[in-house]
């Protein structure tokens, strides 16, 4: 498309927008081949469409859907909630590319109670409404599941796939299976219940499965004292089991007040691309639905516009006609009767707080499952996670830890172990021998060493760390510092391991002057920054020990130049101890190692012989 065309374009789209009336309804955004890419709703046609060509627009994305627009429809209805309800029925009908995507479909399953003659009851993904009702979808399966088993401990629906009819009843052309004879079915396909008792339990589960269990219960306790009058106690027991499960079952429910009554509670927690709403109905002050569904956002929607959907959406969905909803923040949303609640505190602040607890935890399980298929997800995560903590430039992906080893001062060495992206790198990490450092100063051995590191990495142009790990306290922290920095010249961020007084790794320090990062010790990032400390501190003490060894197995032969490990092993082997060697002449060493390295030998030992 041409400069000239693109001007075209949006001054038709401006004429159609400056003839939409002030009035409440909904919009649909067509692209060049007719096809609806966007529906939106506004209480205010005209002015929410024209904020869409302000040359002052800044978000990304919405420059790129204005560019797709070629045409404008509008639908103008009475109240801003039938704006709502007509851009939920069309997002659906039409599934616009530039709208929120509701991600359930298939993911969760739904319980479906048919519209046969006997309904039957049962767990499904598919989904079609000619066939029966749904409820649901449910996010956590064994929710759904406990329902499902109470239904059938209660009412034994059953679970054959007959075409049962009236007439194949009345005509004895079934006969009953094995769940008949296990007790899981009254056998009502051949009369053995009758179709009114049958679709009396059923009308029963029904409110079950809509979250009116205490209507279900009183019900119940009346006909259970109405039989006991009538003196049928049999058939009172039976209603009494049935009552008791119940009972049983709402226990387990959250229970908040009981003058909290039809109230809707919706929260958002949000991630880059997708966002989790939770949905939570109060019904006799007890919580009998509670949803989260995941949104995948397509115009960096604001929490605003997708509660605004969500509340749409789950509303129809759940046939809620609830007179209350409690959010997190005020939206611009006016709903016929319905008042909007933002609790600052009691039992509705308690029952928002578990509705972002549930949508963080689901959001939590989701990356869990997506960090199984791609395991470095995690990695970023923990990267990104370390990065706002400690209001980083860049993500960490490149992680030293310095640690020093020695006993009283004696082979004195450093080590510096490398992670990238959370893991180990191993072919990267470096040893040193403390050099310039007399005596047991760790804080004066510490700075050598990462001196000479970032000096020589400065010098040959390699990458220099995103992040410094001290293993230690402020005092460590301070000597890094002053190398780094001070020294150096290097702009590095310097963060500090800190143990308690049982030498347990118990703090996480920062900034200068450094201060403790608020930060769980069971969190999966401080179990990796503890591996980098562990790590650090075994390769150092492996290089000690090693050098030790060598030093206890060092002899006066190892001290003379031009004699290597082989000419030693022979001396050694064939005359047993130094000593014998030193009182050994030349002709005797000559027959042994040849006449050149004898004589340095024999020189070394009898220079006055020279």
């Amino acid at each position: 498309m041409t400069k000239e065309e693109n001007e075209a374009r949006l001054k038709r789209l401006k004429g159609i927008v400056s003839a939409m009336p002030e009035k409440p309804g909904s919009y649909q955004y067509y692209d060049a081949d007719g096809t609806i890419i966007y529906v939106g709703k506004a209480k205010n046609l005209k002015s929410r469409v024209s904020s869409y060509f302000h040359t002052e627009v800044d978000r990304f994305k919405t420059k790129v859907l204005v560019s797709k627009i070629w045409d404008i429809s509008y639908t103008v209805v009475n109240t801003e909630e039938d704006a709502l309800l007509l851009e939920n029925s069309l997002i659906k009908k039409y599934n616009p590319r530039y709208n929120v995507l509701l991600k359930d479909g298939k993911t969760y399953p739904s319980i479906c109670v048919t519209k046969e003659y006997l309904p039957r009851i049962f767990s499904t993904r598919t989904i079609n409404k000619k066939w029966g009702t749904y409820y649901g979808p449910y996010s956590h399966i064994s929710s759904m599941y406990a329902v499902l088993e109470l239904i059938k401990k209660l009412y034994r629906p059953r679970t054959c796939r007959f075409p049962i009819t009236e007439e194949s009843v009345n005509q004895k052309k079934h006969q009953v299976c094995l769940e008949y004879h296990i007790k899981n079915c009254y056998g009502p396909c051949i009369g053995k219940q009758s179709h009114e008792a049958y679709m009396k339990n059923i009308a029963q589960a029904l409110e079950i499965l809509k979250g009116n269990t205490r209507e279900v219960l009183r019900q119940m306790k009346d006909e259970m004292l109405s039989l006991a009058e009538e003196l049928r106690f049999e058939e009172a027991e039976e209603i009494k089991r049935r009552y008791l499960l119940i009972e049983q079952f709402v226990a387990k429910s959250e229970v908040v007040s009981h003058t909290i009554d039809n109230v809707d509670v919706f929260s958002v927690t949000n991630d880059e691309k997708l966002a989790f709403v939770n949905y939570i109905h109060v019904a006799n002050g007890q919580i009998n639905q509670s949803f989260t569904f995941e949104y995948k956002k397509k115009l960096d929607e604001s929490d605003e516009e997708l509660l605004q959907l969500a509340i749409a959406e789950m509303r129809e969905r759940f046939h809620s006609h609830a007179k209350e909803i409690i959010l997190p923040a005020e939206i611009d949303l006016d709903l016929e009767g319905v008042t909007i609640t933002i609790p600052q505190r009691g039992d509705k602040k308690t029952l928002l707080e578990l509705s972002l607890m549930n949508g963080k935890q689901y959001k939590f399980d989701r990356l869990k499952q997506a960090e199984k298929l791609n395991p470095e997800q995690k990695q970023v995560r923990l990267m990104k996670e370390l990065q706002d903590l400690l209001h980083l430039p860049k993500m960490p992906y490149q992680i030293e830890c310095f640690d020093n080893s020695n006993i009283s001062g004696s082979d004195a060495v450093a080590a510096c172990v490398v992670f990238k992206k959370m893991k180990p790198s191993k072919q990267d990490y470096r040893k040193y021998n403390i050099k310039t450092v007399v005596g047991p100063d760790d804080y004066a051995s510490m700075k050598e060493v990462v001196y000479r590191r970032y000096k020589r990495l400065t010098e040959e142009e390699q990458p220099l760390p995103d992040l410094i790990v001290a293993d230690g306290g402020k005092g460590q922290m301070e000597v890094i510092r002053q190398a780094v920095q001070d020294e150096l010249g290097l702009d590095i961020p310097i963060a500090g391991l800190a143990k308690d007084n049982r030498h347990r790794t118990n703090e996480l320090l920062y900034g200068f002057p450094p201060r403790v990062i608020g930060m769980k010790t069971n969190s999966e990032l401080f179990r990796v920054l503890t591996q980098l400390q562990d790590e650090v501190h075994r390769f150092a003490i492996t290089f000690h020990r090693e050098k030790r060894s060598k030093h206890a197995l060092h002899s006066e032969l190892d001290d003379i130049k031009g004699i290597g490990p082989k000419t030693r092993e022979e001396l050694l082997n064939h005359f047993k101890t130094v000593k014998r060697i030193h009182e050994e002449s030349l002709e005797t060493l000559s027959a042994v190692i040849g006449t050149a390295k004898a004589t340095i030998i024999y020189r070394y030992f009898h220079p006055e012989n020279e």
